[in-house]
């Protein structure tokens, strides 16, 4: 009797050891919810003017509460994320939009994407240079088209083409981007007279990789949606496109798991697929929403050499804000209306 006892809770033990690892919280959180961020870097208070703090707040808010009015009243995530990123893309503030970067050659060229976790549908569009909202012809192609990404002229065809508002590329012109391509190219030039790259290190240089927006809502029908706008990189060339509009790198949304919008420097968030490889370490490895985003942005990421962060949300309205760099101008809001806002690391 005492050794079928001892076989009994021997293998109970070797059982208990071997079960496969539960995710850390898979409790509903949240019926429905929204997060999203304005992009990352160096964003230290005390290079912040009370007055340009307070801007960005409140047009953090305006842009978040937008989607969460749709959500509260029973809307669709694919909207509230679509209606959300437009109030960021309208402001001057973000670099997206009316507040894109210019590239070397003086012009503007927007990416977009967006993903439904429903059915993992997605679209995207890279290099537009006149479609007013980028994140809206992303959604298009994911809507009325049987591709994922477009881009140059053919995405700004086919965004005529759908309806949307065209403008001219002036439109996209803000002084203050303008100014920033300047002191870069003049920065840039001074480090190639004197045979050096240490005007590269220099902070307005290093952080116009990391501008970006995104959303990631979850609506009461238990559906995800991520979306991400750019304007990309101030002084880039050659057509660069970054991650923004690469589904699993700097958009990815999945109904059983997560939906998360990447904002850094975008050739290293290709490169370790960040927005999929969130997602693929829920649903293999059972990993919490939590867990997932600091391996692969403290961790992963960082060891590659890349800078910059996420705002995700799980199935369960879970959310994590995950970054490697000084700041990164970010809000969310619960079931509960619950708004918060931040912008710093602490």
């Amino acid at each position: 009797m005492k050794k079928t006892f001892f076989l009994l809770t021997l293998s109970s033990l070797i059982l208990s050891c071997t079960k496969v690892k539960e995710p850390s919280t898979t409790l509903k959180t949240n019926e429905f919810a929204i997060v999203i961020h304005g992009g990352a870097g160096t964003i230290l208070k005390k290079n912040m003017t009370p007055e340009k703090e307070a801007a960005y707040k409140a047009k953090l808010k305006e842009a978040i509460t937008t989607g969460y009015n749709i959500l509260k009243n029973g809307g669709t995530s694919l909207d509230a994320v679509e209606k959300t990123i437009h109030i960021m893309e309208n402001s001057p503030l973000f670099n997206a939009g009316k507040g894109a970067v210019f590239t070397h050659n003086e012009t503007n060229e927007m990416d977009a994407s967006i993903m439904n976790g429903n059915n993992l549908n997605a679209g995207a569009v890279a290099g537009v240079t006149d479609v007013k909202n980028p994140i809206s012809a992303a959604r298009k192609v994911m809507t009325n088209s049987n591709h994922v990404l477009l881009s140059g002229k053919g995405a700004s065809i086919f965004a005529k083409e759908q309806g949307l508002e065209i403008v001219e590329p002036s439109y996209f012109f803000t002084e203050k981007r303008f100014k920033s391509l300047q002191k870069i190219k003049e920065k840039e030039k001074t480090a190639l007279d004197h045979d050096t790259k240490s005007a590269f290190y220099d902070p307005e240089i290093k952080d116009s990789k990391y501008g970006t927006v995104g959303c990631v809502a979850l609506d009461k029908k238990g559906n995800i949606t991520a979306g991400t706008s750019t304007g990309g990189m101030t002084n880039k060339r050659w057509n660069r496109i970054g991650d923004s509009p690469i589904i699993g790198s700097g958009t990815y949304a999945n109904n059983k798991t997560c939906g998360v919008s990447s904002t850094g420097w975008g050739e290293y968030f290709i490169r370790a697929q960040v927005a999929y490889d969130i997602s693929a370490q829920m649903e293999y490895q059972n990993k919490s929403l939590k867990e997932a985003t600091k391996d692969v942005i403290q961790n992963k990421l960082t060891k590659l050499g890349g800078t910059g962060g996420v705002v995700a949300l799980d199935k369960n309205g879970n959310m994590s804000f995950e970054f490697n760099t000084a700041g990164m101008y970010r809000a969310s809001m619960d079931d509960k209306g619950e708004l918060i806002i931040k912008i710093y690391k602490n």
